[in-house]
């Protein structure tokens, strides 16, 4: 299982209905084939400057590539995304085996 997540800050003005639709518009990604368990999510600690977050997970390496080329991943990305996100990390993570 891969759990992919990502923290961004948006170009939009916090409150504004320019982020209310970008967060709105990433539910879109929930339906792309291979996504389990989507979270939207707003970071609360101080610790760093970003302000939402995304995460999602996928049975395999096979299901999270197919993510990655969908047509609705990829036009989220350059429509959404790319004008719209001032900001980001993604993190990537596979389970450690026991010991």
């Amino acid at each position: 299982m891969i759990r992919h997540t990502v923290v961004f800050r948006l170009r939009h003005a916090e409150g504004s209905p320019e982020e209310a639709r970008f967060l709105a518009a990433g539910m879109a990604l929930a339906d792309i084939p291979g996504v389990g368990r989507f979270e939207r999510l707003r970071q609360v600690s101080p610790k760093n400057d970003y302000r939402f977050g995304f995460a999602m997970e996928f049975a395999d390496e096979t299901a999270y590539q197919g993510y990655n080329v969908h047509p609705a991943h990829m036009a989220f990305v350059r429509d959404l995304w790319i004008p719209e996100v001032e900001a980001f990390m993604e993190i990537d993570y596979v389970a450690l085996g026991e010991g």
